[in-house]
């Protein structure tokens, strides 16, 4: 049996999968999670984990390096790899939203500035919102731009909003919902398939069941 290979990402999303994984009936280590390795072996399973950050996973998997990958959808609207999305996991829900100071007037706005770690999401948006923007590309704290006069609007993800509070800022729109997805390399998908589709159908009867 060949060896599958895992790309996941670290954080919020890495536990969730995990966890997934292991209701689907995988043999996971229970020192997993605290590993701090960025390549695990489970041999029990013939299977290899490659832990990265969220926006790498879906590079990964194009490459085949990683045979299959667990990327949220707004990396995948971002990066515009050529994977195959073949699974919705239902994890990490969240969602893409505009935001800014409470006091924001868009018909003020003369020189319309967005600060984001989603360039190409944020520039498409707009685009279809019939507004002309430009977009700042940022990698962290973004709330700050808003704050320091670099941006007038930000795009990013909110999960309990707590985070846009907490600076001051409000949501000004929602964007859209964005959850975890299954994807898979296109050459894995024809060399290791009955490995994948056994994956797929597996971790289908976990989310199905929990989602009712």
């Amino acid at each position: 049996m060949s060896m599958l290979t895992v790309a996941m990402p670290k954080g919020r999303i890495f536990d969730e999968a995990v966890g997934l994984l292991r209701k689907a009936g995988y043999n996971l280590p229970a020192e997993f999670e605290a590993s701090r390795k960025l390549i695990v072996d489970v041999p029990e399973e013939n299977m290899r984990f490659i832990l990265a950050k969220p926006m790498d996973v879906p590079t990964y998997v194009e490459h085949g390096v990683a045979d299959v990958g667990v990327a949220g959808k707004d990396v995948m609207l971002e990066e515009e790899r050529d994977v195959y999305e073949v699974l919705d996991l239902k994890i990490s829900e969240c969602y893409l939203a505009v935001a800014g100071l409470p006091n924001y007037e868009k018909k003020h706005d003369l020189n319309p500035k967005v600060a984001s770690k989603y360039p190409h999401l944020a520039t498409r948006y707009f685009k279809e919102q019939g507004e002309q923007v430009e977009i700042i590309k940022l990698n962290g704290s973004i709330e700050l731009a808003p704050l320091i006069g670099l941006a007038d609007r930000i795009v990013d993800i909110v999960s309990t909003g707590r985070t846009l509070r907490e600076n001051g800022l409000v949501e000004l729109e929602k964007m859209m919902t964005i959850t975890s997805r299954l994807i898979v390399n296109p050459v894995s998908y024809r060399m290791k398939d009955e490995r994948i589709d056994e994956m797929v159908e597996r971790l289908l009867q976990v989310v199905e069941g929990d989602g009712g």
